[in-house]
């Protein structure tokens, strides 16, 4: 393969690319915290403020509204200000919503205070997989852009443990309080890293980019990342939404937002934001074992993300999914068969829907969960990143807005069988999707991947 799709690796400091991994990753952390805290919070929410089936939809869903309109904002940011420019963005308005939502009065301020934080969640989605992958070798990309999702997937498991912990004294205010203390560090950390060379690069800023380049990579290396910017930043920023649509953007927009849109309805941000109403309705009656059970499955979610970062730049991108989809599947038709048997399984079955969901979350995590962020960051141009990766948010917000907003009213009609039976569904309906039309994009350079003919790609 020539070096126009492979080039050689360059030597690179790691620690300095995991430690703005690390920093990136604490985006994720306030991302997961924000989405994981209101599956314990709207348990006692709901009896403070009287809240009806269609006001806890509105109250969870209003999260992935405000990330809508942040993935607009930030996308524009992100190519304007820059990428370290919209993560300082992120951090500030993530610690006014923190502090607004445990002081709400009522539910129209708390509706505001999470619209907010679903704006930060836009902003810090839009540009932290696109900032590390535009610092990250190829050999190490996955990996480095994964571990954005393991921070969220942490995220949520420290918001079930806080939930856990405050659920006997009823202290949903505290809950919420709670996530101020990690936007403030991740405010404070954004300030000690760079900005993206390849960005600088597309600025006219080049020696800016130099610097940056050779305070992780050795010269060598630093020369050939920089003569691969060049190439790929012959063509400049375009700015306009329409660019989306040409042809030489057009199937990247196709695979990343059609990917993350289709991972929504798998069900699996509907399992975490309704983790303890699930387990209620599996026979789990008590909030704090419902909770409990609920932080099990995300503490899985977590640990097989790390399965994901250890295989994702070793095994490929389609393996996994392969992999990961089959057993989301699987378990979604059996959760829905033992619901629709319930009766004969007793007080089993919430063992049974227990388990089921572990397997689903562990296989969710293990792939579709990481993977939907790398694909996004890496199948857009750079002329054209910032805008893609926002089309993508948008597309996941919309998609998890939907799932969110309906999947208590869904319950209610059809039955929680067929709900779960309907996203076993769309588990086969993504295999399909990744078999025809998801690249696998192992070792490529970063640039090189939408220039790619399809055919090298599968």
């Amino acid at each position: 393969m020539s070096r126009s799709y492979v080039m050689a690796k360059p030597r690179v400091n790691r620690g300095f690319l995991w430690r703005v991994s690390l920093i990136a990753g604490l985006g994720g952390i306030l991302y997961g915290f924000d989405v994981g805290i209101i599956a314990a919070a709207l348990v006692f929410v709901r009896s403070t403020f009287a809240l009806s089936t269609q006001m806890q939809e509105l109250v969870v869903s209003v999260v992935p509204i405000g990330t809508m309109a942040g993935a607009i904002l930030g996308g524009i940011v992100s190519d304007r200000l820059g990428r370290r420019s919209t993560l300082l963005w992120s951090g500030a308005i993530f610690i006014f919503g923190s502090i607004l939502a445990p002081v709400s009065p009522n539910v129209a301020t708390l509706i505001v205070a999470r619209l907010l934080l679903g704006v930060a969640i836009g902003f810090t989605s839009v540009t932290a997989p696109v900032y590390v992958s535009e610092l990250a070798p190829p050999q190490s990309r996955g990996t480095l852009i994964g571990f954005y999702q393991f921070a969220l997937t942490l995220g949520i498991v420290l918001a079930n443990v806080v939930g856990y912990w405050l659920a006997g004294q009823h202290a949903w205010r505290l809950m919420f309080g709670l996530g101020a203390l990690p936007a403030v560090v991740f405010f404070f950390l954004v300030l000690t890293v760079p900005e993206s060379p390849r960005w600088l690069y597309a600025q006219g800023r080049v020696k800016e980019a130099e610097r940056v380049l050779l305070s992780y990579a050795d010269e060598a290396g630093a020369k050939e990342l920089l003569a691969d910017i060049e190439v790929a930043s012959r063509t400049k920023v375009d700015r306009r939404w329409s660019v989306l649509w040409t042809p030489a953007v057009r199937r990247g927009l196709l695979i990343a937002v059609g990917f993350v849109v289709l991972q929504q309805f798998t069900g699996i941000n509907a399992v975490i934001y309704y983790g303890p109403q699930i387990f209620a309705l599996a026979g789990i009656t008590s909030n704090e074992n419902a909770i409990f059970a609920a932080l099990l499955v995300s503490v899985m979610n977590m640990l097989a993300t790390i399965i994901a970062l250890f295989l994702v730049d070793r095994l490929g991108r389609k393996p996994l999914l392969y992999a990961g989809l089959s057993g989301m599947m699987a378990s979604l038709f059996v959760l829905a068969y033992s619901f629709q048997h319930a009766a004969a399984l007793g007080h089993s079955m919430g063992v049974v829907a227990t388990v089921c969901l572990v397997v689903y979350i562990t296989c969710c995590a293990a792939s579709m969960g990481p993977i939907a962020w790398i694909l996004v960051s890496e199948v857009f141009p750079l002329r054209v990143r910032g805008r893609g990766a926002a089309a993508a948010t948008l597309g996941y917000g919309i998609s998890n807005t939907v799932v969110s907003l309906t999947f208590l009213s869904v319950l209610q009609r059809v039955g929680t069988a067929m709900t779960f039976a309907m996203f076993g569904v769309c588990c086969l309906v993504t295999l399909a999707f990744v078999r025809w039309v998801v690249p696998e994009t192992k070792g490529m350079e970063l640039e090189s991947i939408s220039a790619a003919p399809a055919e090298m790609l599968s």
